[in-house]
C-alpha cells in the first residue's frame, strides 16, 4: 500500500508541474497565450514602438480663394473735335471774343492721362480795321480724373506748349498797327465734364483759363490772358470701363 501510494503522490505531481507551464508558452521564451492574441506581438516582443501604420490618402491640391480683382480701365485711347470760343485781353483795349475750333488727342490708363490738344480761334475786323486777330495754340500735359459716373466724368488738366497770335495793334497815341504776329510760351489750366451717351460716344464740355503773349499798346511783348470754353464730340477707341466710382 506504501509503494502504491507513493506512485500516485509522484503522478498527481508530475501533473501539477506539466498544467502550471504550456508547451507553446515555453517554445516562446515563457511569453503568456495571451500575448500572441494582443495587436502588436512584436512590439511586446522587441520593446520597441510599432510605426504608425500608413495611411493612403488622395492628394488634393489646396486651391487657396483670392480675392477678384475688379475690372477697371486700361489703357484707353480718344480723339475729340469741336468748338472753341477765346475770351481775350489785356493786349487791346477791349475785350474780344475769337470763335473757332478744338480738337485734341488723350491717352490714358485708368484715372490718369496724357492730352495733345491743338485750338484756332479768330475774330474778323478789328477795330473796324477790316484785318483779322487769331490764335493758334498746341499744348500738351497731364489729365486726371477725381471721379467716374455712369452716365458722365469729371476731368482736370494742366496744359503747357505755344501759341500764335496775330492781328491789328492799337497803340497808345490812338494809331492801329494793321499787322503783326507774335509766338511764345503758351499754357491753360482747367476742367470740365464729359456727358456719355454710349461705350465709345460722348460730348465733353470745358472752360481753360488760356495765357498767351501779344504785342500791349507800347507794342512790347506782354502776357495775353483768356478765357477759353470748348464743346466736342468725343469718340473713344474700344469699350469704356464699367466701373463707376
Amino acid at each position: 500500500m506504501r509503494t502504491i501510494f507513493s506512485a500516485l503522490f509522484c503522478f498527481l505531481l508530475c501533473a501539477t508541474s506539466a498544467s502550471a507551464q504550456s508547451p507553446i508558452a515555453a517554445a516562446r521564451g515563457g511569453i503568456p497565450v495571451s500575448a500572441l492574441r494582443d495587436e502588436t506581438p512584436i512590439a511586446a516582443a522587441s520593446g520597441k514602438t510599432p510605426a504608425a501604420p500608413a495611411r493612403s490618402e488622395p492628394r488634393v491640391a489646396a486651391i487657396r480663394g483670392k480675392t477678384p480683382v475688379a475690372a477697371g480701365r486700361g489703357k484707353t485711347l480718344d480723339v475729340s473735335l469741336g468748338a472753341a470760343y477765346v475770351s481775350s485781353a489785356e493786349s487791346f483795349f477791349n475785350r474780344m471774343g475769337l470763335k473757332g475750333a478744338d480738337a485734341s488727342f488723350t491717352m490714358g490708363y485708368s484715372r490718369l492721362g496724357l492730352r495733345a490738344d491743338l485750338g484756332y480761334a479768330r475774330a474778323a475786323n478789328v477795330f473796324g480795321t477790316g484785318h483779322h486777330s487769331d490764335v493758334l495754340s498746341y499744348l500738351v500735359g497731364p489729365v486726371f480724373y477725381p471721379t467716374r459716373h455712369r452716365s458722365f466724368d469729371i476731368y482736370i488738366h494742366a496744359l503747357a506748349g505755344g501759341a500764335r497770335v496775330s492781328g491789328p495793334v492799337r497803340l497808345k497815341g490812338g494809331g492801329i498797327v494793321l499787322g503783326g504776329w507774335a509766338t511764345g510760351y503758351a499754357w491753360a489750366v482747367g476742367g470740365g465734364v464729359e456727358y456719355w451717351f454710349s461705350d465709345s460716344l460722348a460730348i465733353r464740355t470745358g472752360a481753360d483759363y488760356l495765357r498767351t503773349a501779344y504785342y500791349d499798346p507800347m507794342l512790347s511783348i506782354r502776357g495775353q490772358y483768356n478765357i477759353r470754353t470748348t464743346a466736342s464730340v468725343v469718340y473713344f477707341f474700344g469699350k469704356r470701363s464699367q466701373t463707376w466710382r
